[in-house]
């Protein structure tokens, strides 16, 4: 994803709504030093510097879906106590809708308290009821939600297994998602993922998703295993696993699974980040963005939380300043095929799925710009096998290139859909295929799958060939024939 679908995308949240249905709570952090161990006891003495409190549970979610920009709704209960109505203030000044916050006198509202010293978390005190709704609390949130899921882009449930998400309140809202025609998220909690049938889109971590499946996960093949079972039982439209340092893996009933590098970032903490994936799923979905396309905002939005200690949002500017960063020099994209060769093997071997085309690209033109943003579209990576200027003189003729090897490579490389270039010699492409053995071969809509060089080799290990239509109209000879018509009698 590039610096320009992503504010393209944050221009568009303020229209969004959201509705967010789980447990809520407050996050107390104290934060001190430590410089004494106390007489009455062999524990650390923790000097008290600063203390904060924060949404947490299903409120971070909340509180990055608001960061985001999105309108939120909230349905849960929480207790008739000081920390639900400081909970319910939180949400005041956010704008958060809490008409759906309903209060139980016999319910304690969820707080968290966290001591947190030298930037290391000494202890955590909890303070909450883990106790399902009540009957009549519980029809409450069901008829509310059943009345109300209209009025929503997306529907995310999220589950801290405190007992707001009951049997019947996940079936009221999938139900009332499906009748809705809108997607519905699960943060799911605990080993039964059966109570979420039907949901559109769980997204466990490596652990919760081997509970939950039985199977160890070790490498990408009990990784699939595992993902297969859960859908199965779920009866899952997608599956997002996270998986700590090696990123997340997209599993979808059609398609082929997305794997997710993580950006290396200085981990300070984790907690939340599964907040901060689910509301940046949520934004992404809600506005258009393809599963895979959302995922990997989710993945940028992850990657910001864990560098920040305790619960935290991520903003849209961090998301894009991180999306800018990751935008390489055109240098850095240049390869030799040797040099390629290793680079490629080591993105397979992180779940990329490599797609390769070839051409002159002499004049760069939209129809050029279209051909591959498309062809990029076909997997996670594009390399782009350019001609030499001696291989385009044997093609087109004494005359041609107009634009040197070197040019060429530059500016294709300057591109974002494009993410190696490779200069080559022959008259084919085939030494390069041969090389690289990429998952999908790509070439214009002018060829016929006979006349593809390479589609024999590819397919022989399991690769495939795709046709990509051109824009109409555009070529390099026509703008060549446009010049000399304009100027040709000056």
């Amino acid at each position: 994803m590039d610096r320009k679908r992503i504010e393209s995308l944050f221009a568009r949240t303020a229209s969004l709504r959201c509705l967010v249905v789980g447990d809520l709570m407050l996050d107390e952090y104290l934060w001190g030093k430590t410089e004494r161990i106390s007489p009455e006891a062999p524990v650390q003495v923790v000097d008290v510097l600063r203390e904060e409190l924060r949404l947490g549970g299903a409120g971070n979610v909340v509180n990055n879906l608001v960061a985001l920009g999105v309108q939120v709704a909230v349905c849960s209960v929480i207790g008739d106590d000081d920390n639900g109505r400081a909970l319910l203030d939180e949400f005041s000044r956010r704008n958060v809708a809490c008409d759906a916050v309903f209060r139980d006198p016999g319910r304690r509202t969820s707080r968290k308290t966290r001591v947190v010293a030298s930037n290391q978390q000494i202890v955590r005190i909890d303070r909450e009821s883990r106790e399902s709704l009540g009957s009549s609390l519980e029809t409450k949130v069901c008829e509310w939600i059943t009345a109300h899921a209209t009025e929503f882009d997306v529907i995310v449930l999220s589950d801290y297994g405190k007992g707001v998400l009951t049997p019947a309140v996940i079936t009221a809202a999938i139900s009332a998602a499906a009748a809705a025609d809108i997607a519905v998220l699960v943060d799911p909690k605990g080993t039964d993922f059966g109570r979420y049938s039907g949901a559109t889109l769980l997204t466990p971590n490596r652990k919760e998703a081997e509970a939950a499946s039985g199977i160890a996960i070790r490498d990408p093949e009990t990784l699939a295993e595992a993902a297969r079972a859960i859908m199965n039982a779920v009866n899952l439209q997608h599956l997002l696993i996270t998986r700590s340092e090696e990123g997340m893996s997209l599993f979808s009933l059609s398609g082929d699974a997305v794997h997710i590098p993580t950006v290396a970032r200085e981990v300070f903490d984790v907690s939340g980040a599964g907040d901060t994936v689910l509301a940046a799923l949520a934004a992404g979905i809600a506005s258009g963005l393809t599963m895979a396309e959302a995922a990997r905002l989710a993945n940028i939005a992850a990657g910001i939380a864990v560098g920040k200690l305790g619960t935290s949002i991520v903003t849209p500017q961090e998301i894009i300043d991180a999306v800018a960063l990751t935008h390489r020099d055109s240098d850095s994209k240049i390869k030799t095929l040797d040099v390629l060769t290793a680079v490629i093997a080591a993105e397979k071997a992180s779940g990329k799925r490599i797609v390769f085309t070839n051409g002159c690209f002499d004049l760069l033109h939209a129809g050029h710009v279209k051909y591959l943003q498309k062809a990029r579209c076909l997997g996670g990576l594009l390399v782009l096998g350019l001609n030499s200027d001696a291989s385009v003189r044997r093609l087109k003729g004494e005359k041609r290139p107009l634009i040197s090897e070197d040019e060429r490579a530059h500016i294709l490389a300057a591109l974002d859909c494009v993410d190696y270039v490779v200069v080559f010699d022959e008259d084919t492409p085939l030494e390069l295929i041969t090389a690289l053995k990429p998952d999908i071969l790509a070439k214009g809509g002018d060829y016929t799958l006979e006349g593809v060089v390479g589609r024999d080799f590819v397919e022989a290990y399991g690769g495939r060939v795709e046709l990509v239509s051109f824009v109409d109209g555009k070529s390099t000879t026509n703008l060549i024939e446009r010049v000399l018509e304009l100027y040709s009698n000056d």
